[in-house]
């Protein structure tokens, strides 16, 4: 009975966050948060097995139905950034819930490779563990050059004058640059002075995270106009097995990247895999992601719940560490044929909602729906974390502008994660700290 208990926990945590999911600027992780206020008041602060279920159904079901949001309405979080600009490509074709289902296929076949790799989950952390700690610093440095110099010059154009070239070329790069140290700022000043209480917001970033990758998608799509078409719903996609093979592999091997090395997300993780496997076609890259996104989310939580010395990564593990010890071989087990029926139940609600928002959206203005997406978020974040939260929104999309005005990659908003880290990683923190005046 208590095996059944716990799954049917695990399946209610999926349904939640299903829900959440399409809800934008709602995180799972905001979602947790409150739960386990309510928990810990009624239970002494004590992780039961079911109440745990809970959570990895939780991070299932959002790992799978965040792609709502991100495809029908260009409203990523920091895992799905990468997913916007090929599904809104799909959605102004009327092929929107086409490219839901090749990110449903993604996060399925992520799942899978996850339980296929259960087994290994506590010996390999370990041997990593003790392999790549030595090294992180370096490790994360290359991962930021990586992002840096992987956006090359602008061709200019030809026959004008060389100045003009010069400029062409290398604004963008510019604009690049200071988009990732300001953003990095930003993550080093929420980080050291935070505006909002942790128990609201994870690590106080998630409005900030809706700053610079959601809104400014948003106002471009308000400035622009013009209707998004009617959605067509097929009976089936456009992929063979070995597109779709392709894709999970390259999807895998990215989340399997950011759920080791810290301060790297699913959507960046799944950059390295798509350049790493030299991925050109948009279906397999919207699987790629979808498989990036689950292994990125549920594997982070695996690996903590794993026997052996636990590794905390993810917003998730960190929530549950201070009242929970991992280390049961039993809890571990469960929570793998948990995450392994959840994942069903997901799929299902995932193409059931993505059904009825692709029918919701279809035939709109993008006017309207950006701004009932902008009210959306707003009230979200302002009920969620008061006026400050909605100041730190505000900045993000200050900074999160600057890629769309001047052409360069929405990846280096991640320097809201990577610069800390870096700083972290290199022992500098406390210099910069102190000279920004944060100490």
């Amino acid at each position: 009975m208590q095996v059944l208990a716990c799954l049917l926990y695990a399946v209610v945590g999926t349904c939640v966050a299903c829900v959440a999911a399409c809800l934008p600027g709602l995180h799972v992780y905001n979602v947790a948060a409150l739960i386990l206020l309510v928990m810990r008041a009624r239970t002494s602060g004590s992780m039961t097995e079911p109440w745990l279920m809970l959570f990895v159904g939780m991070v299932v079901g959002y790992a799978m139905a965040s792609g709502i949001p991100a495809i029908l309405i260009s409203a990523p979080d920091d895992s799905s950034a990468w997913i916007v600009s090929p599904g809104h490509s799909y959605l102004l074709q009327g092929r929107g819930y086409e490219a839901l289902a090749l990110t449903v296929i993604g996060c399925l076949g992520g799942l899978w490779a996850l339980v296929g790799l259960a087994p290994l989950a506590g010996r390999v952390t370990s041997m990593l563990l003790h392999v790549l700690q030595p090294h992180l610093h370096w490790l994360v440095g290359a991962l930021v050059l990586f992002v840096l110099l992987s956006e090359w010059p602008r061709d200019p154009e030809h026959g004008s004058a060389p100045l003009a070239r010069l400029l062409v070329a290398w604004v963008p790069l510019a604009a690049g640059l200071a988009t990732f140290a300001l953003s990095g700022l930003l993550g080093l000043a929420l980080s050291y002075r935070p505006m909002i209480p942790r128990a609201l917001s994870y690590q106080g970033l998630v409005p900030a995270f809706v700053g610079l990758f959601a809104v400014p998608w948003l106002l471009q799509n308000l400035i622009a106009g013009g209707r998004i078409p009617r959605q067509h719903v097929p009976r089936s996609v456009d992929a063979d097995l070995s597109l779709a093979l392709g894709g999970v592999a390259a999807g895998t091997l990215g989340g399997l990247v950011a759920t080791y090395l810290p301060a790297v997300t699913g959507s960046l993780g799944g950059l390295i895999a798509g350049h790493a496997t030299a991925q050109r076609d948009e279906r397999a890259f919207l699987i790629a992601q979808g498989a990036t996104k689950m292994v990125y989310y549920a594997g982070a939580l695996l690996l903590f719940l794993a026997p052996g010395p636990p590794l905390t990564r993810g917003g998730m593990a960190s929530m549950l560490a201070p009242g929970y010890t991992p280390g049961s071989e039993r809890t571990y087990w469960l929570s793998v044929a948990a995450m392994a029926i959840c994942g069903a139940v997901a799929s299902l609600l995932t193409l059931a909602f993505g059904r009825w928002a692709s029918r919701l959206v279809g035939s709109r203005s993008l006017r309207w729906l950006a701004v009932a997406a902008l009210v959306a978020f707003t009230g979200t974040i302002g009920g969620l974390t008061g006026g400050r939260g909605i100041l730190v929104m505000l900045a993000g999309s200050g900074i999160g502008l600057i890629a769309p005005c001047f052409g360069s990659r929405r990846a280096n908003c991640l320097g809201i994660l990577l610069l800390p880290m870096l700083l972290d990683a290199a022992g500098a923190t406390p210099a910069v700290v102190g000279w920004l005046g944060l100490g």
